[in-house]
């Protein structure tokens, strides 16, 4: 372990940590690996089995990034019908993030915002502050939306990264807001010409006296069609070196407009100057297609010849299969499950929202091998936490952006940061085969995952006059039957599992809540409670209890899960 991974550990601590990742594997971890775990079985039809809280939670823990009792309650009494309708509706955008606490901004005063103001170097910073903390704040606040799940998605799709603006930053993520439930061809159209990404994959440098690759490469192999099988010399069976070439002469001639000192968005423009206006003709993969200039729209000939391509529906709906769904795609899931996806797409002229609502609602999506089969990415599983237990806080904006700050960085700890996709293919847990979200746990992240849930479960972290932490006490009131010790931890695990726990986990975990002792002693302890909540030595006793246990749910390996 690094130092910077244990820096706020005891030595303790750490090697009880520690202990735990080489107990990893015999703890009753209940996920397999594609090589010994049951296929997902079920295809595109419509679910028409049981509507239960298994099933509403699953819908909503793959759907979202984690969900509270309430909303998965909700999501129980409407349907599964309404509740993917639900998810997949139009949403205003949230407010822009604010300056939060540089009260050096020479343009923004403290709580107003900065997306429209002048810009400097040196207030880079703690724009970039403001802007990681709003993102962790709009994911926190999503309600009952698959729209924060599919901006990380493309965001992870169309990777910009290193770009040294917030500015454009924030307008980049904005525009992947706007469209992720839209129209996957006008989101290509769109970024192809965004600042950010014409500065990240040197777009805004490709002329006809100097082509640049590197979008176009991109454009083909990693955003639309992808790469096949290698059929030849520079010929990868969806498309060839040639079309890399002529791609790229379509795309010459796009730059980027900035002044710094006023309160303007960043904007990419065509410059004929720099722009060939020859001819570009394609290989065989593309029917020898040709492209004749065009000015500025030459590049929406170019992507409409692209989604004319038989790949291009088929490549982005195995990556959105793997986002909700499962890695594995064999010949099976490709014939019962892809190319009916892709075929909706195309229906629908690359709109999202029917792929999705057909995946939602599929006797697929719910069969029994699919639920709790996939690794929690570290934004899930961190705003999971915080959402299932309803972790309050402050009303004081400007501390609340402090958290959400705080939550942005430690979350850099497991591996996956927000902006900042290690490569222009994503994060390795959504495409490295042959262990794509397996890659999530390691000796590493596995110790700083349990570090966090043990110190929310318990003492919590400091927050201003507070603590940061589950509040024991307010979940098991929200629970059905909390004087049941064993429909207790079962209401607990509808709500932290992605799969029902069997009689001999409840004992286990019962034995925790009162070691020993009858059940009828939780009973009446928590009924002491419950008619003298003031009295502290009582309402100590429990919520200690309560805290054991919590802790050791979340500690669990299935709680890695979803």
């Amino acid at each position: 372990m690094s130092v910077s991974t244990v820096e706020f550990l005891s030595k303790e601590r750490a090697a009880k940590l520690t202990a735990r990742v080489n107990a990893f594997e015999s703890s009753g971890f209940q996920y397999k690996s594609s090589s010994d775990r049951s296929p997902i079985g079920g295809t595109l039809d419509p679910y028409t089995g049981s509507w239960d809280t298994e099933q509403a939670a699953h819908l909503l823990s793959r759907a979202m990034l984690g969900a509270t009792k309430e909303q998965i309650e909700l999501a129980l009494e409407i349907g599964p019908e309404a509740t993917v309708n639900m998810l997949l509706e139009d949403k205003p955008l949230p407010e822009p993030p604010i300056n939060y606490f540089n009260e050096e901004d020479p343009f923004t005063p403290i709580g107003e915002t900065w997306i429209d103001k002048p810009f400097q170097q040196e207030l880079a910073g703690g724009r970039y502050a403001s802007l990681y903390a709003w993102t962790m704040g709009g994911m926190l606040d999503e309600g009952i939306s698959a729209r924060e799940s599919l901006t990380l998605f493309w965001h992870n799709h169309f990777v910009t990264a290193n770009i040294n603006l917030p500015k454009a930053v924030y307008q980049y993520i904005t525009l992947l807001r706007e469209n992720a439930l839209g129209n996957f061809k006008k989101l290509t159209e769109l970024v192809t010409v965004n600042p950010s990404m014409l500065a990240y994959l040197n777009n805004s440098q490709n002329t006809k006296f100097a082509p640049n690759e590197n979008y176009a490469r991109e454009l083909l192999e990693l955003f639309t069609i992808g790469k096949g099988d290698l059929a030849g010399p520079g010929d990868y069976t969806t498309f060839t070196e040639l079309d890399v070439k002529e791609v790229a002469r379509v795309l010459t001639g796009w730059r980027i407009r900035f002044i710094a000192d006023t309160g303007e968005m960043p904007e990419g423009f065509f410059n004929s100057f720099f722009h060939d206006t020859d001819d570009k003709t394609l290989s065989h993969r593309f029917n020898e297609a040709t492209i004749q200039s065009n000015g500025e729209n030459e590049y929406l000939d170019l992507i409409d010849l692209i989604f004319e391509h038989e790949q291009a529906s088929r490549f982005i709906c195995r990556k959105l299969y793997r986002w909700f769904v499962y890695y594995k795609i064999d010949d099976t899931i490709e014939q019962t499950i892809i190319e009916p996806m892709a075929q909706i797409l195309r229906d629908n002229d690359f709109d999202i929202k029917p792929v999705l609502q057909a995946l939602f609602l599929s006797e697929h999506f719910y069969d029994e091998n699919s639920l709790g089969c996939i690794i929690k990415n570290p934004i899930d599983f961190m705003l999971a936490l915080i959402k299932q237990f309803s972790v309050s806080f402050p009303s004081n904006e400007r501390q609340r952006y402090a958290l959400w700050n705080g939550i942005f960085r430690f979350i850099e700890l497991l591996q996956m940061t927000y902006y900042f996709p290690p490569s222009v293919a994503g994060w390795k847990a959504f495409y490295q085969e042959p262990a794509f979200n397996q890659l999530w746990i390691n000796s590493v992240t596995l110790i700083i995952r349990q570090l966090f849930t043990d110190v929310m479960a318990t003492a919590g972290f400091e927050s201003f006059d507070g603590r940061f932490r589950v509040d024991a006490l307010a979940f098991t009131a929200s629970m059905d039957n909390p004087l049941d010790p064993n429909d207790l931890i079962k209401g607990f695990a509808e709500v932290l599992f992605p799969n029902k726990l069997a009689q001999d986990q409840i004992d286990i975990l019962k034995e925790i809540l009162i070691p020993g002792l009858p059940d009828f002693e939780w009973t009446v302890e928590y009924q002491a409670y419950l008619d003298n909540p003031d009295n502290e030595e009582v309402r100590n006793g429990v919520d200690s209890r309560l805290r054991l246990l919590i802790r050791a749910m979340l500690a669990r390996p299935e709680y890695h899960l979803s």
